[in-house]
């Protein structure tokens, strides 16, 4: 999971939402007022899903698992929960189905206090939360995060084809780099397309990963010969 800045939505979207809004309020303000609503509203999804596939990386991504072609607007606060934010553009992310309708589905776990215990990409920084083990492919919670075990159990972000995804990833990243940067120090334009290309890859997190290893851990971690085009990357793309 990466960071993705929300973007804004227009006027006449941002209206759309509202309309819509006071009539599920209208109807009762009920989960199966919320649901039909948002079956019939064409216009309104067609705004907020060209909105959130903008905020995507690559291929329109899953803003969870970062690998599968995400198709579905998932309500980040299910509408079994809060059917008043069903048209709420701060509730809408895009996921693909399997991390939707398999895993979250109509999960929302909370703390002792109400405070919603998912990570919510689009509104903090998952890596205050979730560490990526590169050499296994798996995620963990920093410093045992509730935040991050609750993220990591609901979203099934630990599931065996995503592990293994993110090891292939990596080792396939550790050679883009090295390629990327021998293009960069012969001053080859293609490096630029290269760089593109490793960014809307799947599994992007693997990356964002790599950018935050400790320099003095990187070397047993990606080897000797990845570092100078670790170190490369950093400086020409940042976190």
């Amino acid at each position: 999971m990466i960071p993705l800045q929300r973007v804004e939505l227009s006027t006449r979207a941002q209206r759309l939402l509202t309309t819509w809004t006071a009539d599920v309020a209208t109807a009762g303000g009920t989960t199966a007022a919320a649901r039909d609503h948002w079956t019939r509203a064409k216009a309104a999804k067609k705004h907020v899903r060209t909105a959130l596939e903008g905020m995507t990386r690559g291929a329109a991504r899953c803003m969870y698992c970062d690998d599968s072609r995400a198709t579905d607007i998932d309500h980040f606060q299910p509408l079994d929960n809060a059917p008043y934010r069903a048209f709420v553009w701060l509730n809408h992310l895009l996921a693909c189905s399997w991390c939707n309708s398999n895993e979250k589905r109509e999960q929302y776990p909370v703390d002792a206090t109400g405070a919603c215990l998912l990570v919510d990409p689009t509104a903090e920084d998952p890596a205050d939360h979730l560490e990526l083990l590169l050499g296994s492919g798996e995620y963990t919670a920093v410093d045992g995060s509730p935040k991050g075990e609750a993220t990591i159990s609901v979203f099934g972000l630990n599931r065996h084809d995503l592990v293994r995804g993110r090891q292939v990833a990596f080792r396939r990243a550790c050679s883009n780099l090295r390629d990327w940067h021998n293009l960069v120090e012969e001053d080859d334009p293609e490096a630029d397309e290269l760089a593109q290309a490793l960014q809307d890859s799947p599994f992007i997190d693997v990356v964002h990963a790599m950018t935050r290893l400790d320099p003095g851990l990187a070397p047993k971690v990606v080897g000797q010969r990845t570092v100078p085009a670790l170190d490369a990357w950093r400086a020409a793309f940042g976190i």
